[in-house]
């Protein structure tokens, strides 16, 4: 399988500010390894969207797949209550 390149939106970074550092360890790693899997383990297809999810403790990381550019782009992070509630 090919590496995928992992883009993630300038607003993600704002999405990070209000989590805690231990757990932006954490879901920046979760994010890392979606380059060699982006559908593996716990990976969730969002219905209405070609996006799909992934959990990391009480964050979700919600990204796009772009097979034909091999390409993972990350467009939201945040607590599950949030993300959740925002689709």
């Amino acid at each position: 399988m090919a590496r995928y390149e992992l883009r993630i939106k300038p607003s993600v970074a704002k999405d990070l500010r209000g989590i805690p550092a231990k757990d932006v360890k954490r879901i920046l790693s979760r994010m890392e390894a979606l380059r060699e899997d982006p559908r593996g383990p716990g990976c969730e297809k969002l219905g209405g969207a070609e996006l799909y999810r992934v959990r990391q403790g009480v964050y979700r990381v919600i990204y796009g797949i772009h097979d034909a550019q091999v390409v993972v782009e990350v467009v939201r992070v945040g607590h599950r209550g949030e993300v959740d509630r925002s689709r």
